[in-house]
């Protein structure tokens, strides 16, 4: 083989290996996702979850702001450890509800404007689009 060809198939290695197959590059970093439901029940507090680069996951809970990181490829998913703020309000259920739920999810699923995610019982919590995200 030439050093020409090698050269070339490095690169191409090199390229592919720095691509981003999480939930974002499927659609998902496109919006902001408001949730909507856990399990098929209406969610009674406002919570939302964006998918930024290099699998950076963050939101809105109910009452604090959060982050955590998705590095698996789509479409699962695994929330790492998930960082938040510690502000007190009357939602505090509804936001243990919401990060408890998000911590178990194994599975994401981008459809258009609404945004599945998944256990490995089936339990979902689903989301729509709510703000589109500015480049």
């Amino acid at each position: 083989m030439n050093f020409a060809k090698l050269s070339l198939i490095t690169a191409l290695a090199l390229f592919g290996c720095d691509r981003d197959e999480t939930a974002a590059a499927y659609g998902a970093a496109d919006a902001v996702w408001v949730l909507q439901e856990i399990d098929g029940a209406s969610f009674p507090a406002r919570a939302s979850l964006e998918f930024g680069k290099d699998g950076a996951v963050s939101g809105e809970a109910p009452c604090n702001i959060f982050s955590t990181n998705n590095s698996v490829p789509y479409p699962w998913f695994k929330a790492g450890p998930i960082a938040a703020t510690k502000r007190a309000c009357p939602d505090l259920k509804a936001e243990a509800q919401y990060l408890d739920a998000l911590s178990r999810m194994t599975q994401v699923e981008v459809l258009g404007d609404v945004l599945i995610l998944r256990d490995e019982n089936g339990a979902e919590m689903l989301f729509r689009a709510g703000l589109s995200k500015q480049p």
